[in-house]
């Protein structure tokens, strides 16, 4: 973040908003641009990259590592080093927030022969490790972390390389990308072949850019109903050309605004809509939501579509743990979209957003409290019973709500904030710079349309 100072930042009520607006690039596409690019043998150009600071962060570490990268007006140019081909980083590699790039670069590094440092925010070092170091260590990697009074290893971490690494086969024990996207990155400067069973479908980009990029990768479903990716190792990567697409979990704020907002009525262009990603959109339509996807296509090898989203009277529903792994990052806002609906919404499987920026079930539950809204917390999931439609009031005139430096959290409360009744404070506007810089003002210029 750009100073040590907290912003607290209001967000008051709105009248409807309306426009035609865009959103910043996709931040799980961008970083993996920046990895894959780096590993290309040549030059590759890259255009709606997310400048947030989570993807900065990619990017200095790859400088860090022997890649040249530059921007220059809106497109950014990488020169790779091959797959093979990362130097030493002569000092700990920064992470800042971003939970992202720690881990993807942790694959990296495991079947490189160099090692590296990585640290973090307060935030960052309190986030468990372990799901990554398990499999990256079987491959043969030296990895030191710091554990806590707990049993969790976190930042700050030591990997040590191994070249050459192990190939394994590896069943994931929870849905999560970025362990697949790490073990990927490891198997790619790994002899042999390296194989991911996934029970669990979870966001595919790693799988799609690394196809594009060249490498020999499958995608097979076995007798099991599991996906199984085997990659070929020692790849070889040709560089590209990249058009990121909108970023559907930035949207998604917006959408849930337009949706609880009375006559609310505008379109988000250029947003990505990976069925890995699109459980939202379809969670807020089966709860009456009105989204509609128009000039559907296709942008290096990602579907795309513009987004038209209208006030709408929402109903509770029971939303099914098996969609979680496809809008983990989006409950936040969510709970802001049932807290306006009618009826009583329940969630199920969300133990992983306990340990994201923050307990996210924690922090919305206490935030929404404070709102006047009824929330019961429970060890998976929320229960939160609606207003109807009605503005939120709780019993302080305009509450301050703890962000707890998630990024998150103090977009969602911003969207609930225009249902208020007079308003709420969030204490720290900061961290929405590591995925959607300008929120705030967009907002404001929605509102104002």
């Amino acid at each position: 973040m750009t100073s040590n100072t907290p912003q607290p930042t209001t967000f008051k009520p709105s009248g409807p908003l309306t426009g035609k607006i865009s959103v910043p690039g996709d931040k799980s596409i961008s970083h993996r641009a920046l990895i894959f690019s780096a590993l290309a043998i040549g030059k590759s150009r890259i255009t709606g990259l997310l400048e947030g600071e989570d993807v900065l962060a990619t990017a200095d570490a790859l400088r860090a590592m022997g890649a040249r990268i530059e921007k220059k007006n809106d497109v950014w140019t990488v020169h790779g080093v091959g797959v093979g081909g990362l130097m030493q980083p002569k000092n700990a590699l920064a992470m800042g927030n971003s939970g992202t790039s720690t881990r993807l670069l942790m694959g990296l590094i495991a079947s490189q022969g160099i090692s590296a440092t990585f640290i973090g925010d307060a935030s960052l070092s309190k986030r468990p490790m372990g799901r990554v170091i398990e499999p990256l260590s079987q491959m043969g990697a030296d990895i030191r972390a710091r554990e806590t009074s707990d049993h969790k290893a976190c930042l700050p971490l030591t990997v040590r390389g191994i070249c050459p690494a192990v190939p394994i086969e590896y069943r994931l024990p929870i849905a999560s990308a970025q362990v697949k996207s790490a073990i990927l990155l490891a198997g790619l400067n790994t002899p042999g072949i390296t194989r991911i069973v996934e029970p669990v479908l979870t966001r595919d980009h790693s799988e799609t850019m690394l196809s594009g990029f060249g490498a020999e990768i499958t995608v097979e479903t076995d007798a099991k109903g599991c996906r199984v990716i085997s990659l070929t190792g020692e790849a070889e990567l040709k560089p590209q050309k990249i058009k990121v697409p909108g970023d559907p979990s930035s949207a998604a704020f917006l959408v849930v605004a337009a949706l609880i907002v009375p006559g609310s009525d505008i379109i988000i262009e250029n947003i990505g809509i990976n069925p890995t990603r699109a459980g939202l959109f379809e969670v807020l339509q089966n709860m009456g939501g009105d989204i509609r996807f128009g000039k559907k296509r296709t942008v290096g090898g990602e579907p795309v579509a513009d987004i038209r989203v209208k006030h709408s009277h929402l109903t509770g529903i029971n939303v099914p743990a098996d969609i979680a792994p496809s809008m983990i990052d989006e409950f936040p806002i969510l709970f802001v979209a049932a807290a306006m609906a009618s009826g009583e919404t329940t969630t199920h499987g969300l133990h992983e957003l306990r340990v994201k920026e923050s307990d996210r079930l924690s922090q919305m539950a206490k935030g929404l409290g404070l709102l006047g809204v009824q929330v019961t917390e429970g060890d998976d999931g929320l229960l939160i019973e609606g207003s109807g439609g009605k503005t939120l009031a709780g019993r302080q005139a305009k509450p301050v709500i703890e962000t707890a430096l998630d990024h998150r959290i103090a977009m969602s409360f911003a969207v609930a904030g225009l249902v208020t009744k007079s308003g709420l404070s969030i204490d720290d506007i900061r961290p929405v710079e590591t995925s959607f810089p300008g929120f705030d003002d967009l907002i404001t210029k929605l509102a104002s349309s």
